[in-house]
């Protein structure tokens, strides 16, 4: 254990070269002083971890802890004797960056005590977060909201750190979050119930929407601030509170998340948990009263085996088919490889399937291969998040008996050479279970099979487990109208793909999950209604 003088030392050091500032006195108020702001704060607890081998946990999350060198001294202080004579070795995990493969940064993994100081902390505040008026909840959210566009630069360049996203896109996704922020807390005061009524002879009823809780968030790397916003958004509004846990990669703008929460909304009321799979199941398994995923299949069976009876939202994988006529317009291809190599094809309602009739399908072929030789990693779209990400494209691919290949060209930035670049794939001329149809490559990649009739081509469509979302691309309104209600999709779109509000559902059936993103139907995911029956006058 260190004594308190050199560890206040160290501190000193330790700030001086995270914050790039002269050694200030070690009573010093640093926030007041303008030293440690939002973005000194990242920086300081990156360097806590590498020091001192300890990470900053949700429960931690308080900027008077943070104050001064002294205070930061005594919280690692406090921390290394709770963890023990091994607190300099407690485990982290190394981050790097899609875009090189280098060591970006360590993040301490949330183990037990960690979630469980997370869930307590919800499960305390969890009585006042709900007892706030609709009103009192949507002016917080819309403080919320506030804060991630005046600090958007900071989430984009936490974004881009964890993804490898281009800035573009990243900044989209930041204005979405604020958006879909803004969204519940108008949503929130809206009613869903039925009308209040007199339903039984001399009785009055009417129905109230109850939140369950504390709900456990579990989000991947692809889209790790949108797809917290699609989950944490209605489950904050409906008054719940939420222990968020971001994949390993992307813990980023989770944190960032959780800070401005406790500003926004008050202590407790969404925390972060970064960690591996480990800390997801031990979530699951926690004191939450309901868990919302989104990932993979198998992550989200999971989910549901150690769930039992608590309430689970699921978002799985896609695999999406997009159906396209022979008058398809003149636009089909370059809008469906523009919506395969957004996020690198990163997406689980991105295009993976295109489905042609056998009349149009060498035109297709062409024009798809002709639009993906414009797009370029490196230029027009980012790198895939992860070295295991990286080989199951290149497994998939390997695998695939595709007789016609065309690839895009790769166009990394200069030192960038070593990042995870995969470049834009057409795949034709391949078999109905061909590896590339059958599994979710999730990577700038369409392959394109033909069908005889309209009937072979829904069936193609529907012929995997997934069932997220869709596409078809026509002229005639009543063939592209009729084709969209055969196929078995949660979002289907007509003559456009991957296009998303917060006014409208979003939601798989089977091997996609189930449950409902975005839109007032999203409240009822993070609620319960109950009945009050009350007899009125004389029996």
């Amino acid at each position: 254990m260190n004594e308190p003088s050199s560890l206040t030392s160290r501190v000193t050091d330790l700030l001086c070269e995270a914050l790039q500032i002269d050694p200030p006195p070690a009573e010093m108020d640093l926030i007041a002083a303008g030293l440690l702001d939002s973005i000194g704060f990242m920086h300081l607890f990156a360097a806590m971890e590498t020091e001192f081998g300890i990470g900053v946990t949700a429960a931690d999350l308080s900027p008077d802890r943070f104050r001064s060198v002294e205070r930061i001294a005594a919280f690692v202080s406090a921390k290394q004797e709770q963890a023990g004579p091994q607190a300099e070795s407690a485990e982290t995990a190394v981050l790097t960056d899609p875009r090189t493969g280098r060591e970006r940064r360590r993040v301490a993994v949330s183990g037990v005590r960690e979630v469980a100081a997370a869930v307590a902390e919800c499960r305390a505040a969890a009585a006042g977060w709900a007892a706030h008026t609709p009103r009192e909840r949507a002016r917080r959210l819309l403080r919320l909201a506030d804060l991630v566009e005046e600090r958007s630069a900071e989430y984009v360049a936490a974004e881009q750190a964890g993804t490898g996203k281009p800035a573009a896109e990243a900044a989209g996704e930041v204005e979405q979050c604020a958006d879909l922020l803004r969204f519940y807390a108008g949503a929130l005061r809206t009613g869903r119930s039925p009308a209040p009524g007199g339903f039984l002879p001399g009785r009055e009823s009417w129905v109230r929407w109850e939140p369950l809780g504390v709900v456990g968030v579990i989000v991947p790397w692809n889209y790790p601030l949108m797809m917290a916003a699609w989950r944490i958004g209605p489950a904050l509004a409906a008054g719940n509170t939420v222990v968020l846990k971001p994949a390993l990669t992307t813990p980023d703008t989770a944190l960032l998340l959780a800070r401005d929460a406790a500003a926004a909304l008050g202590p407790g009321v969404l925390l972060t948990v970064p960690g591996d799979r480990d800390t997801g199941r031990l979530l699951v398994e926690s004191d939450v009263d309901a868990v919302a995923f989104t990932g993979s299949e198998t992550g989200g069976r999971d989910v549901v085996a150690r769930a039992g009876l608590r309430r689970v939202s699921l978002e799985l994988g896609g695999n999406c088919p997009a159906v396209v006529l022979p008058d398809a317009p003149p636009d089909t291809c370059q809008g469906l490889v523009a919506a395969a190599t957004y996020n690198a094809g990163q997406s689980c309602a991105s295009p993976a399937r295109v489905i042609t009739l056998r009349e149009n399908y060498e035109q297709t072929v062409e024009g798809l291969a002709k639009a993906m030789a414009e797009r370029r990693a490196g230029v027009d779209f980012g790198p895939l998040n992860n070295a295991d990400q990286a080989a199951r494209y290149d497994r998939i691919v390997a695998r695939s008996a595709a007789r016609v290949e065309h690839v895009a060209p790769l166009a990394p930035p200069p030192g960038e050479e070593d990042g995870h670049w995969r470049p834009g794939r057409i795949l034709a001329d391949l078999p109905a279970d061909d590896p590339a149809v059958r599994e979710e490559v999730f990577a700038p990649v369409l392959t394109v099979q033909a069908a005889d009739d309209h009937a072979e081509a829904v069936a193609l469509a529907n012929g995997v487990p997934q069932a997220l979302a869709a596409s078809v691309w026509g002229a005639r309104a009543d063939e592209v109208l009729d084709l969209a209600g055969q196929l078995d999709a949660g979002e289907v779109w007509v003559n456009c793909h991957l296009e998303q509000t917060a006014e409208l559902p979003h939601g798989g059936r089977g091997a996609s999950g189930h449950g409902t993103d975005m839109s007032v139907l999203a409240l009822t995911e993070y609620q319960r209604p109950k009945t009050v029956t009350a007899r009125v006058g004389r029996s």
